[in-house]
């Protein structure tokens, strides 16, 4: 079992680095996966190739319970951009605030307008070298004037730090799916290890193996990068980040809070900084990039600020985590993990689990099966809990024994005190954040996705 003590502990590869920022400033690179989660080789995936992120995993440390604070991009881009949640900004509701100017509240900036006040240039870069492209994905749910100031790091002045960011969509459902098939090395659907929740068919081995085979592409983009740090004699006065934006984009997964929904891989990089081939397993939150990537930069914590500074000493008990409206479905579930439990809150049970979605309808062949399966009486115990009519309000879990999140212990009198304890600590994060959760979007806010639905809800 992991306790707090055995995590500060694994803080110790790491050296002092208050001192070493008034030497010089490094560069920051964070580099991203759409949807990815920890599916890596460095993670002990068996299936996966990523001999880049494996190697900055070797030269660089390993986070093992690194979680977004939001299962989806905008609301968890809205976060980690800014080192502050989402439900504190406003900012929840997966694409919201995109046509009506909402700003931040006082105070919130971010990361790349911090870091180019203090003088670094800063690129969300697109045209990265030949043959290799990223997004330049922003997704922000707030207007932002300029969030960056160029599109690849060898458009800042000479002598100059940078900062940027590259965004490689790889992982996400879309184009990039059917290109990753077109690899000379596949994983073989017959070997994927299926979660309980899901059942065996061939169309959800499929949808598996197809999602690897997208990880693996990420890798050789990754590769790319590597390369061309290494061109421009940038590799070791870098300091790099590679991470999600949030979880896999598989069911059960993107969109919820169970941990496949909000947990990513964490590598971090930074030769003469950092030590190689650490493995830190402290509880860390997206947000706590931001604040190191900060303090990095030579700057003080700011605040507000939820992130902590991965670099110093103190170290998390609890992840927080929130879903809100995804698309046209509207619910709201806040949850909270230590090293062992999970507490989910459904703050909308009457609302099921399989309530209409354009995306997960039109992406997710494997909820299709689960309802024809459903549908024809063939779907197994565990699976079926996914068309129950209703959510429970809470579900409670021993991650430790139970990593699928499959045994509901919410009325287990024998967990009782934990349980309790959880939902005390989860209250009073909701409170003390500020959680704009609670307030309901304007009806006409959510009039404006319902079209999408068809009439279904």
């Amino acid at each position: 079992m992991i306790t707090r003590r055995s995590a500060l502990a694994a803080a110790a590869p790491f050296l002092n680095l208050r001192a070493q920022n008034k030497s010089g400033r490094p560069n920051i690179l964070w580099i991203l996966g759409d949807d990815l989660g920890p599916q890596l080789g460095c993670y002990g995936h068996p299936l996966v190739h990523t001999p880049n992120a494996d190697r900055i995993a070797s030269e660089g440390t390993r986070f093992t319970h690194c979680f977004t604070t939001a299962p989806v991009c905008s609301a968890s881009r809205s976060a980690w951009n800014t080192g502050v949640y989402q439900t504190t900004t406003g900012t929840h509701n997966h694409r919201s605030h995109r046509t009506d100017g909402y700003r931040l509240p006082e105070g919130v900036r971010l990361v790349s307008h911090r870091l180019h006040d203090a003088g670094y240039f800063t690129a969300n870069m697109t045209e990265i070298a030949p043959g290799l492209r990223a997004s330049g994905k922003t997704d922000f749910n707030f207007k932002a004037e300029k969030p960056f100031d160029g599109t690849h790091w060898n458009q800042r002045a000479k002598g100059q730090p940078f900062f940027a960011q590259i965004n490689f969509t790889a992982p996400h459902k879309g184009p990039m799916w059917p290109v990753s098939r077109k690899q000379n090395r596949l994983v073989d659907p017959a070997k994927v290890e299926l979660p309980p929740y899901y059942p065996d068919h061939p169309v959800v081995r499929d949808e598996v193996a197809n999602y690897l085979d997208a990880v693996n592409y990420w890798d050789t983009q990754v590769g790319g990068v590597l390369d061309l740090l290494n061109a421009d004699g940038l590799l070791d006065n870098t300091a790099i980040f590679v991470f999600g934006d949030n979880g896999r984009c598989l069911l059960r997964g993107k969109q919820w809070l169970y941990d496949p929904g909000t947990h990513i891989p964490l590598l971090m990089r930074w030769p003469g900084h950092v030590k190689t081939g650490a493995v830190r397993t402290d509880l860390t939150s997206a947000v706590d990039i931001t604040a190191t990537t900060i303090e990095i930069a030579g700057l003080p914590k700011p605040a507000p600020m939820h992130g902590q500074n991965l670099l110093a000493g103190r170290r998390r008990p609890y992840v927080f985590t929130a879903r809100d409206r995804c698309d046209m479905t509207v619910d709201r579930i806040r949850a909270v993990r230590d090293y062992r439990y999970k507490l989910i809150r459904n703050f909308m049970p009457e609302k099921p689990y399989t309530q209409f979605n354009q995306y997960i309808t039109n992406s997710y062949p494997t909820q299709r099966v689960i309802k024809e399966l459903h549908a024809a009486g063939k779907l197994g115990p565990i699976p079926s809990r996914w068309m129950a009519d209703r959510k429970p309000e809470y579900e409670f879990y021993d991650i430790e024994k139970d990593p699928h999140e499959v045994a509901n212990l919410a009325d287990d009198p024998r967990r009782r005190e934990d349980f309790l304890r959880l939902r005390a600590v989860l209250d009073k994060w909701i409170e003390e954040s500020g959680d704009q959760g609670r307030t309901a979007e304007p009806r006409e806010v959510i009039e404006r996705e319902e079209p999408r639905a068809g009439g279904k809800r």
